[in-house]
Formats: structure tokens, sequence, C-alpha cells
């Protein structure tokens, strides 16, 4: 199994630690796409876009509901079911998976679960962490120009007894996923895109015209929710390792709930390899060429009937091929839903056909795009603690590091091409809505992430260029690094790495 090296951890911090500085720029790469400033998350979080008042916009109390509150209202008893189901199964497999590993609450054991009780808890609430723009998602949602997401994080609202700090966060986010134009508004994609654009970076957002001025309960899709379920320390016996649980929730407006749901994409890997005819089936039909330039691009929509219900992603994650990944032995290994000859054979018929893929043009190509496509393989990548954004800690008196860094540089990179999607949408054009792989932006022509750890700068990753460049892996041979720099591999197999000072 392979493992990232120690050093990689301190990398992605150093790394993550930079993109404040260069978020409170006036040319920040979230500029229009999201909503990051501490002092506005705290007025919104204030207003309507508190998370009970967004589920339950007929309440006037001042006070937010608790978490103990909040999971007993009618709408939210399937999600505590859902998780607390997974709770149950995770421990049945630790046990039977290793049995000589203690599991429980606390440092004593040597996978320490995530306390449940605080989650359901009178001292914790979902606390406004973030606003994001995704209309670039408008290809999956055309109707509702793709959705706008409330990104909350568990937060503990009453201090510990002798505790000076404020209320600590706890490692969950809870993402309320919005239409970004409800059912029957009347307003255009172009109209909704403009108003994202023109706003000042400090606002109004909720003013008459302004980007949130639309959004309420009526827009409500879906909850999306990211928990750590348990850690386990360095030890004698394995590296450090934190596993997060992801679950998906679909809002039923027929009965106000909220029910359980297939992942987007989230293949489920164990059923697919454990039926013939269902592999089948699905390697028929993602290398059919229409599917196959979509997987391309990013923009695939995998049918449900292969799709899991709930993901465990496991970090951190090495840039070797690993079982942690969530698409390991899809395409290779005995039993593998994809061999070399049939993702080649595909390769081939779409570039006969007059099909231009972008990202994939090898095996190693199509492997990664099985893996970042999905909701865990994505997660692992170039995330903070396994998470993309977690937000700025605006109710802390003295944050720490880990809490004024707002998003991951995976989270970062992409904003160019988001900025790009709302830009063509408001003026009318038919977007590009295609992406790069999750660890690599794509530019698009743009020079906006040049030399930046984002695109080709120090700890960016990259591919280790070999000699003769003939035989370098076709999907990665751009990826490189600026001048001064050079790439080295960061696993034992991969040519995989990141950008350093040569010499180091």
């Amino acid at each position: 199994m392979s493992r990232a090296p120690g050093f990689l951890a301190v990398i992605f911090v150093l790394l993550c630690g930079a993109s404040p500085a260069r978020a409170a720029q006036d040319a920040a790469p979230e500029r229009g796409t999201a909503i990051i400033d501490p002092a506005t998350l705290r007025d919104l979080d204030s207003g309507k876009f508190r998370l009970d008042r967004m589920l339950l916009p007929e309440r006037t109390a001042d006070a937010p509901l608790a978490n103990n509150e909040l999971f007993a209202i009618p709408a939210m008893t399937p999600v505590r079911q859902a998780i607390d189901g997974e709770f149950d199964r995770y421990v049945a497999r630790h046990a039977a998976s290793l049995p000589k590993e203690t599991i429980g609450v606390g440092t004593g054991f040597d996978f320490q679960l995530f306390d449940r009780a605080m989650l359901y808890s009178a001292d914790t609430r979902f606390v406004l962490a973030g606003i994001v723009n995704r209309m670039d998602r408008t290809y999956a949602a055309e109707t509702n120009c793709g959705e706008i997401r409330l990104i909350y994080r568990l937060t503990r609202i009453n201090k510990a007894a002798g505790d000076d700090a404020s209320p600590p966060r706890l490692p969950m986010s809870l993402n309320l996923v919005l239409k970004a134009k409800a059912e029957g508004a009347a307003i255009t994609c172009a109209e909704v895109a403009g108003r994202w654009l023109a706003a000042p970076s400090g606002g109004p957002w909720t003013a008459s015209g302004g980007p949130l001025d639309l959004i309420g309960h009526e827009n409500i899709d879906r909850i999306e929710t990211n928990l750590q379920i348990a850690h386990a320390p360095k030890s004698a016996v394995r590296d450090f390792r934190t596993d997060y649980l992801l679950k998906v929730f679909r809002y039923d407006r027929n009965i106000s709930m909220f029910a359980e749901a297939p992942m987007e994409n989230q293949i489920d890997r164990a059923r697919l390899l454990a039926d013939d005819g269902l592999k089948r089936e699905f390697k028929a039909w993602l290398l059919d060429p229409v599917n196959l330039a979509a997987f391309d691009r990013g923009t695939v929509l995998i049918p449900e009937k292969f799709l899991a219900s709930g993901a465990i992603a496991p970090t951190p994650v090495g840039f070797d091929p690993s079982e942690l990944e969530a698409e390991f032995g899809l395409a290779q290994g005995e039993g593998a839903v994809f061999g070399e000859a049939d993702v080649v054979a595909a390769l081939r018929k779409a570039a006969e056909g007059g099909v231009k893929l972008q990202n994939i043009r090898s095996l190693a190509g199509f492997e990664r795009r099985l893996n970042d496509v999905t909701c865990s393989g994505c997660h692992q990548t170039r995330g903070i603690g396994g998470f993309h954004f977690p937000g700025v800690d605006w109710m802390a008196d003295k944050p720490s590091n880990m809490a004024v860094v707002p998003a991951s540089p995976h989270f970062f990179g992409d904003q160019v091409r988001r900025r790009d999607i709302l830009t063509a949408l408001r003026e009318g054009k038919s977007p590009d809505y295609s992406r790069g792989f999750a660890s690599r932006p794509q530019l698009r022509g743009s020079t906006e992430l040049a030399g930046s750890n984002y695109s080709d700068g120090w700890g960016a990753h990259c591919y280790v260029q070999g000699k003769p460049a003939a035989n370098d892996d076709a999907s990665f041979r751009d990826w490189t690094c600026a001048e001064g720099l050079t790439c080295q591999a960061a696993g034992k197999v991969s040519r995989i790495g990141m950008c350093f000072v040569k010499g180091r």
C-alpha cells in the first residue's frame, strides 16, 4: 500500500497557507465566484442564511437552533438516521478488518471515533463558513442555472470549562446546495451570472438586485455532508490516517423531507467488481464515444445504477496507486472493469470519430479521471485535512492557521475556469464547461495562475519529464514547472510529483 511521505503533509499546509494573502488582493481568484470574507459571513449567518432559517423560513426567533433541535425537525430525521447507520457499519467493518486495533471515542483508542453526541448536542450548531457560486455546473442543471452552495461548519457554541478560546470548530461540514434559479423564477441565467460578476468584493450581497436577493428556502435541492468519522495517530503499525464520511440527501418538496440519495459520479467500486453483468454494462456505457468525451471533459453524469449512496475517503493518499484511492482496481489488475486494450481501443475509436480529447490520452489519464470524477477521489486531491473548503472561522478570538485558510489550492486553482463560465453565461454565449484534472487546473489560455502553487509554481503538481520525451505519458507531459523549479516525484512508482527549487 502506498503512503504519502511525511513531508507532503507539511507541504500541503504551506501551500494552503499561501492562499489567504492572495485572496485578500483585489485580483483574488474567487472574485465573483465565492464569498469568503469573515465579516460578510458573520452578517449573513445572523440573517436569513443561518441554517435553521433556510430550513424553516417561517421561524422568527433570534436565537439559532442548536443541533439537538435541528436534528429533531422532521426534515432532518432521515439525515440523522442515515448518519447513525453509517457509523454502525463503519465500526462493524473496522472490527472485521482490524480486530487487533481498538476503536472508540477518546484518545485511548487506536482509531479515535468522532463523538456523535456532539453532532446532536445542545452545545453545537452549524455556522456559515462560506458561499460558493457553482454556475459552472449549469450543464448538470440547465433550467436552474447550476447551483449556489451555502457551506456550514459544525461548531461548539458553549465554551468548555476553563477554556479561554472561542467556540472550537469540529471536523464536519454541511453543504446546503441551492438551485441558482428557483423553479419558475422570472430571471435568466445571464442575469444571475451578471449579478455575481457585478457584485463588489464587500457586497451588498442581499440587496435588491444583488446575487443573493432571490435565494431562499424555495431554492433548496439537497444537503451534502462531510464528516471526519475517525482518525488514527501515527504509530508503530501505521502512518497517520483520517477517514471522512461523505453523504448526500435530496430534498423532497412534496413531503418537506431530506432523503438519502446516490452521490453524483461516486462509482460503487465494490458492487461493480462483484457483479460481472453490472461490470460489463458499465464498461460499455463509459467507453461509448459520447460518454467518453463527457468523461474526458469532466462533465459526465454517470447513471445512478452504478453509484453508491455513501463513501469513506481516507487521507492522506500517496501519489502512487493505492487501495485507498476511490477507484483503485477498476482499470488494472485481476477482475478489473477496464483493461488497457479496452481503453486504448476506445480512445482510438473516439479520435477516429472526430472526438478531440483534452485530458485523457492514455490508460494513466483514464485512471486518474476515474478517480477524480468521484466525490471521494476528488476529496483526496490537494485538500486541507480532507476538506476543499473549510471556510474561515469568524467565531474564533484567536483563529489557528488552519482556521484562517478558507480553501485548498484545488479550490483556488479552479476559480479562473468558473469565472470564465460566468462571463460566458452573462454574455449569452455557450460556455466551455470542461475542466482539467483536479490536481492541475485548466488554464484556458489565462496567465493568471502562472508561477503559482495552483499551476506550475513551487508546490504545484507536475510530471517528471523523461528521456526521450516521446516516452512521456501523453496525458501529463505538459504538467511542467516554472523556470528555476524542477519536478520531483513524490512516490516510488508514479512520475507525478511536485515542483521544487532545483537542487533541493
